[in-house]
C-alpha cells in the first residue's frame, strides 16, 4: 500500500506527464504549421510517449491500492521563435521532468518505499536517453544554423523516428 504523501506525489507525476503529452502535441502542430512535418512527427512520437509515462504511474498506483486523481491540464505555449527555440524548450522541458522524479525518488528514499523506487528507476534511465537525445537535435540544428538543407535532412531524420511502446510496465 501506499503512504498518502507519495501516492499525491505520483498522482502530481501523472499530471506533470499528461501536461508534458500536451506541450509535445502543441509543438507538432506548430511543426506542422510551419513547414516541418519530420519535426512534427517526432514530437508526435514524444508526445505519445509522455501519454505512456502517465499510465505507468497510472497502473503502478492502482497496483498498489492507491487512487488515482486526474487533475486539469493547465494550458501550454502554441509559439515558438524558431526551430532552435522550439529543442531548447524541449531540453529545458525534460531537464524539468528529471528534477521532478529525482524529487520522487528522493520522498521514496525518505520513506523507505523501496517498490516506488523501484519503479522510479525506469524512469531516471528513461530521462538520462531523453535529455542526451534532444541535446544532439539542438547541437545538429546549431551545426547547420539556418542552411536551410541542412535543416531539411534533420527534419527527414526525425520524421523517421517511430513510436514504440515506452516499457513493458505500461500494459
Amino acid at each position: 500500500m501506499l503512504k498518502k504523501n507519495i501516492e499525491e506525489a505520483l498522482n502530481a507525476q501523472i499530471n506533470a506527464e499528461m501536461w508534458s503529452a500536451y506541450l509535445y502535441l502543441s509543438m507538432a502542430a506548430h511543426c506542422h504549421a510551419i513547414g516541418q512535418p519530420g519535426m512534427g512527427k517526432w514530437f508526435e512520437v514524444q508526445f505519445k510517449e509522455e501519454q505512456d509515462h502517465a499510465k505507468i504511474l497510472f497502473n503502478y498506483v492502482i497496483a498498489r491500492n492507491g487512487k488515482v486523481s486526474l487533475k486539469p491540464i493547465d494550458s501550454v505555449p502554441t509559439e515558438w521563435s524558431s526551430i532552435l527555440n522550439i529543442f531548447e524548450s524541449t531540453l529545458r522541458h525534460e531537464q524539468q521532468v528529471t528534477e521532478m522524479i529525482n524529487k520522487l525518488f528522493a520522498l521514496t528514499s525518505k520513506e523507505n518505499d523501496y517498490a516506488t523506487q523501484s519503479m522510479l528507476q525506469w524512469f531516471i534511465d528513461e530521462q538520462v536517453e531523453e535529455e542526451e537525445n534532444v541535446q544532439t537535435i539542438i547541437d545538429n540544428i546549431k551545426m547547420v544554423q539556418d542552411n536551410g538543407y541542412g535543416l531539411y535532412m534533420i527534419d527527414k531524420e526525425l520524421g523517421s523516428r517511430t513510436y514504440s511502446e515506452a516499457s513493458p510496465l505500461t500494459k
